[in-house]
């Protein structure tokens, strides 16, 4: 299923998309999460997929991400492999919908694109054992960890560089029927493949990384892992359209603009 968050005539609801319409939820899907196989209870509505406005697909309390959890991405920054998860933050306020635009800093000087698949929890997790994972993940979207490359290098630790407003587009949707060991996540630039690796490249895989941060943080519903970035990160600037697809999701696209 394809859980979206959306707006239709000044209304915000959740709603499962399939084709080209969205049929609207009756409450969230976090409200009574218990676990994969779960059903949704639709309220009657539907509305063509054309006629509303995707938004992103939760609100999450705080995103984890995952520096150089691509063996590809640490080859190609030269640095070691990480022996345990090498976690960081993003805020809820750098999340922005899809085809929204990420505005750059108005003293950017080199703006990148992470591409990466986002994984979302369902309900609230402490400390879950490997092999339960599964029991806490709604889904999976897609996530662009835009990042200010040399606020990353000048200050040391990653806080500033990942945090700008707008750093954060989310979606389209969260999938929850993928199985996220081996699938192709990819990047485009103006139409042409930047980043592509599959998520069998990974150092951690998605069980162990929820387990681990679950172990460090309690993750609340709507909390999103960005499991990481593959290599070929690279520089955007303003007039640019990024593109993250993921197999088996679906593409999360945004334009790039100047400060306003």
């Amino acid at each position: 299923m394809r859980i979206v968050r959306f707006a239709v005539l000044g209304r915000t609801r959740y709603g499962l998309a399939e084709g080209d319409v969205v049929r609207s939820l009756l409450r969230s899907p976090f409200s009574r999460f218990k676990g994969p196989g779960g059903s949704f209870r639709l309220d009657g509505g539907v509305h063509p997929l054309a006629a509303v406005k995707l938004l992103a697909p939760c609100l999450p309390s705080k995103i984890v991400c995952l520096g150089l959890n691509y063996r590809s991405h640490a080859e190609e920054t030269k640095l070691p492999i990480p022996s345990v998860p090498l976690i960081f933050l993003k805020p809820s306020t750098a999340v922005i919908a899809p085809d929204e635009p990420i505005v750059l800093p108005a003293d950017a000087r080199r703006v990148d694109y992470e591409g990466e698949l986002g994984v979302v929890i369902g309900k609230r997790a402490k400390s879950v054992p490997v092999s339960r994972v599964g029991e806490y993940v709604l889904g999976y979207t897609c996530i662009n960890d835009v990042t200010e490359r040399h606020v990353q290098k000048e200050d040391g630790q990653w806080t500033r560089a990942k945090s700008y407003d707008t750093f954060a587009p989310l979606g389209p949707w969260i999938e929850t029927d993928l199985v996220p060991n081996d699938v192709k996540v990819e990047t485009y630039l103006n139409g042409e493949v930047r980043q592509s690796a599959r998520t069998s490249d990974l150092i951690f895989g998605v069980a162990q990384l929820v387990s681990f941060i679950s172990g460090v943080m309690t993750l609340l519903p709507g909390d999103v892992i960005a499991t990481g970035t593959p290599a070929g990160i690279g520089r955007m600037k303003p007039g640019d359209t990024v593109e993250v697809r993921i197999e088996g999701i679906g593409a999360l696209r945004n334009p790039v603009l100047g400060s306003r």
